[in-house]
């Protein structure tokens, strides 16, 4: 017997509700599709270029094999420090001439194998470096004159290694103008102050857990990191290996906030740590070779902190901790920051290449 017309078998709806849904799904394809090349713009605009405003002539920048510092002096004089020639170099406001302004050598006023260059808004700078392996901070002048030389008790052991370069405590000094930061997980903190005469001032900062204490090595390189002054008087502490993170401390240094980076662009490189790491020696010292999550870090005029990625993203947080900007600095082309440091009037100085940027 057949059906009538008004009725159906189970198989017919099934066949009519499979038509309908297909048709809506056109429909919606056809309504949202404008809008998918417009997500996809927006999720490529969330990266900002931002592209340099200024540099350092071509024929002055060739001077230097290994610019690991930019900054300025109040009266326009840049200075730049050359970690490979042990030296560090001033050149004129009207950026016409190139001169040593602090010598390799083993003496007070000389460098000698330097791994950190800071300046302060004074323009005044430190130099943080370890002749015959035993570490020292040298505070000069902006003119290049020592202002005092004090060895530091901390250890030289590589704890991360940046472009087949060690990076250990004392490579991460910082310069408030007055005091000195630096980084010393060996001795159970991550921030000891010195005053420009070698006396501890204070410590603080609890070394964060790494499920590596086990192993000193890698334990001590995952609390290795940056201590970078604010324009209020705290300090950022962020990390350079390991889990990325960093710490916001209050002037009297009390922990403010803990923060996690986190972003699309520095997801493969937390995926592909290690949880084993081959070991290396240099000069007779055995030690894992750990690499960087993060590269460098800086902090602007507004206390906001600004981190390079070696994927060559730079992340900015605000005073909170939140991040808002990723971007990417373009000279002759994109540029992964070995430095990075703000003028007074708010420009952010970079290397390599030497390039000025209004942020």
């Amino acid at each position: 017997m057949s059906l009538p017309r008004s009725a159906s078998s189970p198989r017919t709806d099934l066949l009519t509700q499979g038509a309908a849904c297909g048709a809506l799904l056109c429909l919606v394809t056809v309504l949202l599709g404008a809008a998918f090349p417009a997500l996809r713009l927006q999720a490529a605009a969330r990266i900002e270029v931002l592209r340099s405003s200024a540099a350092l002539p071509a024929w002055l920048a060739g001077e230097f094999e290994d610019a690991h510092g930019y900054a300025t002096r109040p009266d326009g004089t840049a200075l730049v420090f050359d970690r490979r020639r042990h030296r560090v170099y001033a050149v004129d406001p009207a950026r016409t001439a190139v001169r040593p302004l602090v010598e390799i050598g083993y003496e007070a006023g000389r460098v000698l194998r330097p791994t950190a260059f800071h300046v302060a808004d004074s323009g005044d700078f430190i130099v943080a470096d370890a002749p015959g392996r035993q570490p020292r901070v040298s505070v000069f002048q902006g003119n290049g004159q020592v202002l005092n030389t004090f060895s530091v008790a901390a250890s030289e052991a590589p704890r991360v290694t940046i472009d087949n370069v060690v990076f250990n405590g004392i490579a991460a000094a910082r310069y408030t103008g007055t005091t000195v930061l630096l980084n010393q997980p060996e001795r159970g903190v991550l921030v000891s102050e010195y005053s420009v005469t070698g006396a501890v001032q204070r410590q603080f900062g609890l070394l964060r857990r790494t499920g590596f204490e086990a192993d000193p090595d890698v334990h001590l390189a995952f609390n290795t990191a940056l201590p970078l002054p604010t324009p209020d008087g705290g300090v950022y502490v962020v990390f350079l290996a390991g889990p990325p993170a960093f710490r916001k401390y209050s002037a009297t240094g009390t922990l403010e906030f803990e923060r996690t980076i986190q972003g699309r662009e520095i997801d493969p490189i937390v995926m592909a740590m290690p949880t084993t790491w081959r070991r290396r020696s240099v000069d007779d010292v055995s030690f894992p070779v750990v690499v960087p999550t993060v590269r460098t870090a800086a902090v602007d005029r507004q206390g906001r902190l600004w981190v390079a990625l070696p994927s060559s993203h730079v992340y900015v947080f605000d005073g909170d901790g939140e991040k808002v900007r990723t971007l990417q600095l373009a000279g002759a082309g994109v540029i992964t920051p070995s430095s990075m440091w703000f003028a007074r009037d708010g420009r952010l100085l970079v290397t390599p290449g030497l390039y000025e940027f209004v942020p």
